[in-house]
């Protein structure tokens, strides 16, 4: 149990660092898993203070950002902005493949 502990810690760390921070928020949003997402965005959070900070900063209880950060969580696209906000970081979009543009109707 102590490696998995350790590990945390050491991810805990590293995320303090806003970029760490976007990068591995960017990995999980690449393998495409709504739960791995979710649970790295919680990660970042404790990171970044905790949910009781998080809760001071967007206004939302922190029972809720429990909740809608665990992986069975459904959280809508203003809580999730908000949670970003707070935390200096945003969400883009960009083109997946410049060579497969989408085609207008």
């Amino acid at each position: 149990m102590k490696r998995t502990h350790d590990y945390h810690k050491s991810l805990i760390k590293a995320l303090k660092n806003p970029n760490e921070a976007a990068e591995y928020l960017n990995a999980a949003l690449e393998e495409g898993d709504k739960e791995m997402f979710l649970i790295a965005l919680r990660n970042v959070a404790e990171a970044f203070g905790g949910m009781a900070k998080l809760s001071r900063l967007t206004n939302l209880k922190r029972a809720n950002l429990y909740k809608m950060l665990s992986d069975k969580g459904h959280p809508e696209i203003q809580s999730i902005h908000k949670v970003m906000e707070a935390l200096g970081l945003k969400l883009t979009v960009s083109v997946q493949d410049e060579e497969k543009p989408l085609k207008a109707a």
